[in-house]
């Protein structure tokens, strides 16, 4: 069975070829949207990102088995190592203009197996001016509460033209906002300061976003600024995930969430209930800044489920979401 399998994989991957490097090239297919992007011209000292996406587009489970740069300036992460059939997944490439002067290609090798091995390689390009300087290369706001502002001011350096300006910052779709004055200006030199905020309503989760500049130069109009926070909402559950393995039809398990927050809360209800899930206890009546939440879990039908649950509180947060999953068999 075993020798099948190993033979079914590599037909299906294109493997059994008279052309080896060909046969290789399968995890290039994986890159829907392609492996290269150019930064084009950026200021020096400026944090450079892009996002690729890789989708496993064959039958059987994928591994992202490493990720390598061929350059010191360059890093390169995965949002997920395995990837199930059809699963996607997104490739993260920071370039660091201060470590390179002129133009720069990286090559970032994404090896994907562990079976049969291929690598893709990622091209990043970038052309590093040094008569434009960031002065933090980035805004990195490091992590914020959710419903909290947070500011941060970047210099901008310029050395050329005396009639070089900066007429407008654009920040249209994103939890930010940034405004910019002009710091000084002499023979040669000009200098500005553009103060970014983290609005209160920005959403949860990891925030990677850009600010564009808009100058006179006709030669390179925009200047980006990339913008880096991990807002963190002020209330969480642990665990997120209920497994519950496989279990009979009709057996009862009992599970317990402990929902934290950064004041007193009170568990309104929880919605999603249903097909064998219950609460096992109602929820305490008084606040308190940590909630218990017990549910009873009895499932009747045969097979895998996966039911996601939002318990509701009253506070001005989005509903925490719970997931419960399992198998049922006799």
């Amino acid at each position: 069975m075993a020798i099948i399998r190993h033979a079914l994989i590599a037909l299906f991957l294109g493997l059994v070829s008279t052309n080896a490097v060909s046969a290789q090239a399968w995890a290039d297919k994986m890159f829907k949207d392609g492996l290269v992007h150019d930064f084009g011209v950026v200021p020096k000292g400026a944090q450079l990102f892009h996002r690729f996406t890789i989708t496993n587009i064959y039958a059987v489970k994928m591994e992202i088995v490493n990720i390598r740069s061929g350059c010191g300036c360059t890093s390169a992460s995965s949002s997920v190592k395995v990837l199930e059939p059809r699963e996607s997944a997104t490739i993260d490439v920071t370039m660091d203009a201060r470590r390179f002067s002129g133009s720069k290609t990286v090559i970032v090798y994404v090896t994907v197996g562990p079976e049969y091995v291929s690598t893709a390689e990622i091209r990043v390009t970038g052309n590093s001016r040094s008569d434009v300087v960031f002065n933090p290369g980035q805004v990195a706001f490091g992590v914020v509460s959710q419903g909290q502002k947070a500011e941060q001011t970047i210099e901008v350096e310029y050395a050329g033209t005396q009639n070089w300006q900066i007429t407008e910052v654009i920040s249209k779709d994103t939890p930010l906002e940034a405004t910019f004055k002009e710091s000084y200006r002499k023979p040669g030199q000009i200098g500005y300061l553009v103060n970014v905020t983290l609005k209160p309503d920005a959403p949860s989760g990891n925030l990677k976003e850009f600010i564009h500049l808009k100058t006179n130069d006709t030669g390179t109009p925009l200047l980006s600024v990339l913008v880096e926070a991990t807002v963190q909402s002020s209330i969480s559950v642990s665990p997120a995930l209920l497994s519950l393995g496989t279990i009979k039809p009709d057996e009862s398990l009992t599970r317990r969430v402990v929902v934290r927050a950064s004041k007193p809360f009170k568990v309104l209800g929880v919605d999603g209930l249903g097909e064998g899930i219950e609460l096992g206890t109602q929820p305490a009546s008084e606040p308190s800044m940590v909630q218990t939440v017990t549910f009873k879990c009895a499932i009747k039908q045969e097979g895998q489920f996966k039911k996601q649950l939002k318990i509701k509180t009253d506070l001005q947060e989005a509903p925490v979401l719970v997931t419960i999953e399992g198998t049922t068999a006799p």
